[in-house]
């Protein structure tokens, strides 16, 4: 028997994704509110707790809302928002993050799908502070890139139409620079991290793609840990996953170009450790589809998770 699952707010560019990577399954059975009524309360509240699982791409306050009109204890809800990112309550929805975060991400009725910025910078933190090579107060700094789909519709459209009331032509652009993006939370609660990181974040001219950048000065660090130490820490933590990968210290060493859209529709998380051992430094760089394990891809892998499905159906 199929598991029933609504997408409430399927019209966004992530509820769409994931759409579109659910249809076709025979596992799956996608129910819809029909357009009339997609956004009255009473069929959405209907539609809400007659589903096996519900997930939800909606923004903050939406969600909040829409979590509150679920009475039916059976049913599992996945919030694609930064509602409940940080809430002790929901089940983060990083698989990857620690041994037994399946099997959390499995008996959870509510898990929180992560943001594409956090989860690459989560990726590349939660190792390194639990491993002890990174202390929990560093001061580190994430430098970003993104493509605009990760905007949403508003920006999408300034970036391809340019008869858009705010159409953009610029190569890229640096954004959040009151230094209080709505991820930083999220990093640094799942990261590890007892103080805040520094996270400048941008968008290029490209749909999709997204690298993310730590750099770190290996020789400030306590015992001065080698490029090796930090690859090691990293390499151990994700041995044998299926989706996020660490490329060996030669294959990085033999990299002159790293491109944003190399992981472009699949569910990877690549990352690379370069270093110059010399000087005592090391940058440690994520490359992700920020629509794939940035948000819809890593909603699916949630849902199958939750559902007790091969892991990576739909992706």
């Amino acid at each position: 028997m199929s598991a029933r699952v609504f997408i409430d707010g399927a019209v966004g560019t992530t509820g769409l994704q994931i759409q579109a990577r659910l249809e076709g399954r025979s596992d799956i059975e996608l129910t819809r509110l029909a357009e009339a009524v997609r956004k009255d309360p009473a069929a959405r509240a209907d539609m809400l707790n007659s589903v096996d699982v519900a997930i939800l791409c909606l923004p903050d306050d939406a969600a909040k809302d829409a979590v509150a009109m679920i009475e039916n204890p059976a049913v599992k809800v996945i919030d694609a928002s930064t509602a409940h990112r940080v809430a002790d309550s929901w089940a983060y929805g990083f698989p990857e993050y620690d041994a037994d975060q399946r099997a959390k991400i499995a008996s959870a009725t509510r898990v929180s799908n992560p943001g594409c910025y956090a989860v690459a910078s989560i990726s590349i933190f939660h190792p390194l502070v639990s491993s002890g090579l990174l202390p929990a107060d560093a001061a580190v700094t994430i430098n970003a890139i993104s493509g605009y789909s990760g905007g949403g519709k508003a920006l999408i459209q300034s970036f391809e139409d340019p008869d858009s009331e705010n159409p953009i032509h610029a190569p890229y652009f640096v954004y959040g620079l009151s230094l209080n993006h709505k991820h930083v939370p999220e990093i640094q609660a799942h990261g590890g991290l007892s103080k805040r990181p520094l996270f400048v974040p941008s968008v290029g001219r490209f749909a999709q793609g997204m690298i993310v950048q730590v750099p770190l000065q290996l020789w400030s660090l306590p015992g001065a840990p080698k490029a090796a130490d930090v690859h090691a820490a990293l390499a151990d933590h994700y041995a044998g996953q299926r989706f996020v990968t660490v490329a060996s210290m030669e294959d990085a060493a033999g990299i002159g170009r790293i491109f944003p859209e190399s992981a472009n529709d699949t569910n990877d998380l690549r990352l690379f450790v370069f270093a110059n051992e010399a000087e005592g430094q090391a940058v440690v760089m994520a490359q992700l589809d920020n629509l794939g394990k940035g948000a819809s891809g890593s909603c699916v892998q949630n849902l199958n998770i939750m559902l007790g499905l091969d892991e990576g159906a739909g992706l």
